[in-house]
């Protein structure tokens, strides 16, 4: 019952406050002297601004009510005064709108004022400025906002609120003038008011093209690359009606502003009447469509935007993946044509619709049997298949704890068949059956995503010995399993890493890690982003002895290329190892933490010349890894196949200064596997 309150209550506020801003931008617009003030329209329409400005400020104490039953949980709140001026003065949400109510009392007392005074188009303006005020305050409480609160998250939305004001609020005046023509007035009076029309259908084009235009912006932005969600989640369908009424809505203006209009100056009396008459009609459908569609825009604007929604059971059998499609025989064939096909019929319902040539045969059904011949042409190439599981989105973050547990259960259940490192080494006598997949250097194509990889190891895969793991492996420890497989595979592309950086080109994520030093530090990987870079030495001792030597007197000068080195053994240490290392090194030593590191990192061992993909895989005594402070591993030193390496001291500080002068290329790593 809250929720029907609070979407009426955001519903009738911004209705009335686009109307208000909507109709003073028109009465701005068209204003050539005081007579207009003496039309009868123009009396209704101002007559209806005082309780318009009225809603907005009821309205918005609605919206306050319901916010405190639903952020307390409680639906008595609603009713209690004390529980909103707790969100007023203790939450962001009560700010804003306290600064929107302020904005609809101001609003009010304008709409007042100015009905007392001469008005002229600077009334008005002013009038407009104020009631675009609580709209534009309004934006701050978007979602565009919710994730980043600054001008270029906030603007596009703000613009697009506006643009709609301008032609939705203009709509009643439209009503009002096209009533006032069933009257039997003067010609010049009739010729006034059809001037007064056609200046705001002329308006009108440019902007629905903007509002269009801000939308994808906005819609972009909170959909954030998750297309899939516009059919299969609750904001994607509130999203499609929107777009569907929108479709339905411009129809109207176009049949209006290209065919009744113009007849409206006919010289003939029946024709420029049935003008009127068809016009008002479609007006008013118009008008009752785009009530509906601010609704739906208020429902949308408080529904969970697709990029923050999962996706747990998708419900088509397949999925459209031009990256997974593009290159395959005939695809880019099929699909240009079909585009072309697709722009034919479009071309040919325009024109004939604004050449008002041919029947329903050339404005409909042509059109139609073109678009959809070339919607079978093109999308059927571009589909893959798909499972219920397909977007679903790990529950466990990519770190060394996961990888190291996945690596654990890997060498348990998967080994035997795809081999200690996944290069699938064990060959399938049946002929019918596939032989394992090769895990560690096969090409992994966009047609699977990790959760069509999660619904192989839940279910197994048909026409292999691959079983299902939903009887022996927890949920969690199939992610475990699902992130060591990707860690396995990006280890692999990590062989063409070197000890120098390739620049500008950040593209394998640092596993992160939780540690504690021997110094007393702690913390996390991530503390060191966008701040430090960091120098990762997997080491043994005492063979290391040299280089933390060479390490230590040069520490000095790698902190101050904002470097930090963390030093992480591959064997545990004694104390009496530990004394003699930290006797060395003034950096922090890893003594809690350093077998999982270490067991992760092992798979991002391999150069390009020693690719060690057979049997269990050596272990190189010595490995030294750059991170740079945007969380990307970016060069790697193996003393055992390098050479020389990082041991020329000023090798390693001309790559960390080439890391200090790129800026971020790439967001930093998420915390998921992709």
């Amino acid at each position: 019952m809250v929720e029907i309150i609070a979407a009426i209550a955001r519903w009738s506020q911004l209705t009335a406050n686009l109307i208000v801003f909507g109709s003073c931008v028109f009465l701005a617009m068209i204003w050539q002297a005081k007579n207009i003030q003496e039309t009868p329209w123009m009396a209704k329409l101002e007559n209806l601004f005082p309780w318009l400005a009225g809603v907005t400020v009821v309205g918005l104490i609605g919206i306050l009510a319901t916010t405190a039953g639903e952020a307390t949980g409680d639906a008595g709140n609603v009713l209690n005064p004390a529980a909103w001026m707790e969100i007023v003065q203790r939450t962001q949400i009560g700010h804003i709108w306290a600064a929107r109510e302020l904005f609809a009392i101001i609003l009010l007392c304008a709409v007042i004022a100015i009905q007392r005074v001469d008005r002229t188009r600077w009334h008005y303006m002013l009038c407009a400025l104020i009631a675009a005020l609580p709209l534009v305050a309004g934006t701050l409480m978007s979602h565009s906002s919710a994730d980043e609160m600054s001008f270029e998250a906030v603007a596009p939305y703000a613009i697009h609120i506006l643009l709609a004001g301008i032609w939705f609020g203009a709509l009643p005046a439209f009503l009002l003038i096209l009533l006032n023509l069933h009257q039997d007035l003067g010609r010049t009076a009739m010729q006034t008011a059809i001037e007064y029309l056609k200046k705001f259908s002329v308006v009108a084009l440019p902007v629905m093209v903007l509002i269009v235009f801000t939308g994808l912006i906005v819609t972009d932005r909170l959909v954030d690359e998750k297309y899939y969600t516009l059919v299969s989640s609750p904001y994607g369908w509130l999203l499609n009606g929107k777009i569907m009424i929108l479709f339905v809505i411009l129809i109207i203006a176009n049949q209006a502003r290209s065919h009744w209009l113009p007849k409206l100056t006919s010289e003939q009396k029946q024709q420029r009447n049935d003008s009127i008459v068809h016009l008002d009609r479609w007006v008013r459908i118009e008008f009752i469509l785009a009530l509906i569609l601010v609704l739906v825009a208020t429902i949308l604007a408080n529904t969970l935007p697709a990029k923050h929604t999962m996706i747990e059971n998708w419900p088509y059998p397949f999925r459209f993946s031009i990256d997974a499609t593009w290159e395959l025989p005939d695809v880019q064939e099929k699909v240009w044509f079909g585009l072309a096909l697709l722009t034919l019929a479009i071309a040919i319902a325009w024109f004939s619709v604004r050449e008002n040539i041919g029947g329903y045969s050339l404005k409909i059904l042509m059109p139609g049997v073109l678009g959809i011949s070339a919607l079978v042409l093109a999308l059927p190439p571009l589909a893959v298949k798909a499972y219920p599981e397909t977007y679903k989105k790990s529950t466990v973050p990519i770190d060394v704890i996961s990888i190291a547990a996945g690596a654990q259960l890997f060498a348990e259940h998967c080994s035997s068949c795809h081999g200690p490192q996944g290069k699938g080494t064990k060959p399938v006598s049946d002929p019918d059956m596939r032989d394992p997949t090769d895990l560690l250097t096969q090409e992994h194509t966009a047609e699977y995503t990790i959760g069509n990889v999660y619904h192989q190891l839940t279910h197994g895969i048909p026409g292999t010995e691959m079983p299902g793991f939903a009887d022996k492996l927890s949920e969690e420890d199939r992610w475990d399993l699902i992130n060591f497989l990707h860690a396995m595979s990006r280890g692999f592309d990590a062989r063409l890493l070197g000890t120098m950086i390739v620049p500008e080109t950040p593209s394998i994520a640092s596993p992160v890690f939780n540690y504690s030093a021997s110094d007393g530090s702690s913390g996390n990987l991530k503390d060191f982003r966008l701040q430090k870079n960091v120098l990762l030495v997997l080491f043994a001792w005492p063979q290391a002895k040299d280089r933390f030597f060479q390490l230590a007197a040069a520490y000095d000068q790698l902190r101050e290329l904002n470097t930090e080195l963390l030093a992480v053994p591959i064997h545990p240490l004694t104390d009496e190892q530990l004394q003699q290392i930290t006797a060395i090194a003034p950096f922090p030593i890893i003594t809690e933490g350093w077998q999982e590191i270490k067991d992760t990192y092992w798979w991002y061992r391999r150069v390009r010349v020693v690719p060690d993909l057979s049997g269990k895989g050596m272990f190189p005594q010595h490995m030294e890894f750059l991170t740079d402070r945007f969380g990307y591993l970016r060069a790697r030193w193996v003393a055992q196949f390098e050479g020389f390496g990082w041991q020329n001291i000023s090798a390693l500080t001309l790559q960390i200064t080439q890391l200090n002068q790129e800026g971020e290329i790439m967001p930093p790593p998420g915390e998921h596997a992709h």
